[in-house]
């Protein structure tokens, strides 16, 4: 599957500028290209530094920025796809970049994905999981009879 994905892409990039270039010409498309870098590099600042402020005031709320951190990571392929040169890498950078999509991206991936939070104890080496029908997972060497 990884060996179709890395063939496939450069295929497609090759593609995209060879349709590009004959269409508005040579240096064009390479201004293009590195235009669509700046642009990318600037909305991926100020998106980031919006999703930095959010990641804190949720943690600050004692709750997990589950949905920020996911945004994040989003928008930082994003960036790496936007300062790759080619038209395809730029145009899923740019949908990546797009609210909406994220979301749908998000709840995909949510309806998928299970977290398990763990939580520190009283004591050095001492967790405790949380199951979700209340039960508390705990190794032998992690509780003691009273």
């Amino acid at each position: 599957m990884f060996f179709l994905f890395f063939l496939l892409v450069p295929l497609i990039e090759i593609a995209c500028f060879v349709v590009i270039g004959n269409a508005i010409g040579l240096w064009p498309t390479l201004a293009g290209v590195v235009l669509t870098a700046l642009i990318g590099s600037l909305v991926i600042r100020l998106q980031g530094l919006s999703l930095l402020n959010e990641m804190r005031s949720t943690v600050g709320r004692g709750q997990l920025p589950d949905r920020a951190l996911a945004e994040a990571m989003m928008i930082g392929f994003a960036g790496l796809l936007l300062l790759l040169p080619g038209y395809f890498s730029d145009l899923i950078g740019i949908l990546l970049l797009i609210p909406p999509v994220r979301s749908a991206i998000y709840a995909f991936l949510k309806s998928r994905v299970t977290v398990v939070t763990t939580t520190t104890g009283a004591g050095p080496g001492f967790t405790q999981r949380r199951v979700d029908d209340g039960t508390i997972d705990l190794d032998s060497d992690e509780w003691r009879p009273r």
